[in-house]
């Protein structure tokens, strides 16, 4: 299998959801850019710019809410080299860089995010995020007499893989179908869950039904934290931008063959959903908690104006 076809394998992986979460996306496409330039050495630079234009254009347009995917891939690729070998020697530090940090940013946020949990907390989350369990796992680690609800979180159930990890962690927790979060929230303490996106007004793109956990959560006086990375946040949105809502194949959803005997129904399957910023109490990002008012700082400070261009 030569360099492209690794690349298109990797940006397949990423579309059917078999690498699946914000923070594992991002690091499979810098590493997947990373290993791909490294056949492009006998390329005059002309064409190494153009390949490398062609390679990012891939990995990007797989999944088009999830914001870590286009900033990772702008994170790695970006050079200002005048000769290919200088242009793959950038790369490949930049790619080394960002997965680095991007490992090391969960256990950051796991410790910061920890101190907002207090023993004999009831957690609720949604989905599976790395981001959101390394805040719970890191609360458990430190003694805290914790439990957990989490939502199945359909169509796809990532609920599924949640509950497992917990499980196998030690950590108590109980399953529950997505439309029994109004009823449950009265149980609950806190609310944590990951981040796909996040615009400069702060809102919130994650899985669908996060912004049902938000609303119910305010209804009961309950906070709602989000644990994301820096890389999560939009900087397209600072151009006025929205953030594109994927709309996933009906079969996710009911069987085709199902659909077929009912032809006055259509099937809608969004991927993710907005919730608000004043829903959201803070954001735990590796460099610290803030409100979702600063969104824009992190913006500025940690991933710089010119991505947005």
């Amino acid at each position: 299998m030569n360099a492209m076809e690794d690349l298109n394998t990797t940006a397949e992986k990423i579309k059917t959801m078999e690498i699946r979460g914000a923070g594992r996306i991002a690091v499979a496409a810098s590493a997947a850019l990373r290993a791909y330039v490294m056949s492009l050495k006998s390329l005059p630079m002309s064409e190494f710019n153009v390949k490398l234009e062609e390679a990012a254009k891939i990995l990007v347009d797989t999944r088009p809410t999830a914001v870590s995917l286009p900033n990772a891939v702008a994170l790695t690729k970006r050079h200002s080299a005048t000769n290919v070998y200088d242009a793959i020697d950038e790369i490949t530090k930049n790619a080394e860089k960002f997965i680095t940090n991007a490992e090391q940013a969960l256990g950051k946020i796991g410790k910061i995010g920890a101190e907002r949990i207090h023993d004999g907390d009831v957690i609720m989350t949604h989905c599976n995020s790395h981001a959101a369990l390394s805040i719970i796992k890191k609360a458990f680690d430190q003694g805290k007499d914790i439990s957990v609800i989490a939502t199945e979180s359909r169509p796809r159930r990532q609920g599924f893989i949640t509950i497992r990890e917990l499980n196998d962690y030690g950590i108590p927790t109980t399953l529950i179908v997505d439309s029994a979060v109004r009823l449950t929230m009265k149980e609950v303490d806190l609310v944590v869950v990951g981040a796909d996106s996040i615009s400069v007004n702060g809102a919130l793109i994650n899985k669908i039904g996060t912004s049902q956990l938000a609303m119910a959560a305010q209804e009961a006086r309950r906070n709602v934290i989000v644990a994301a990375e820096t890389y999560k946040f939009s900087p397209r949105t600072l151009l006025g931008e929205m953030v594109e809502i994927e709309d996933r194949a009906s079969d996710e959803v009911i069987d085709s063959e199902i659909l077929k005997e009912l032809p006055n129904v259509k099937v809608k399957n969004p991927a993710f959903d907005v919730t608000p910023a004043e829903y959201i109490d803070l954001i735990i990002t590796e460099v610290g908690a803030f409100p979702p008012a600063m969104a824009f700082t992190i913006l500025r400070d940690y991933l710089g104006l010119e991505m947005q261009i």
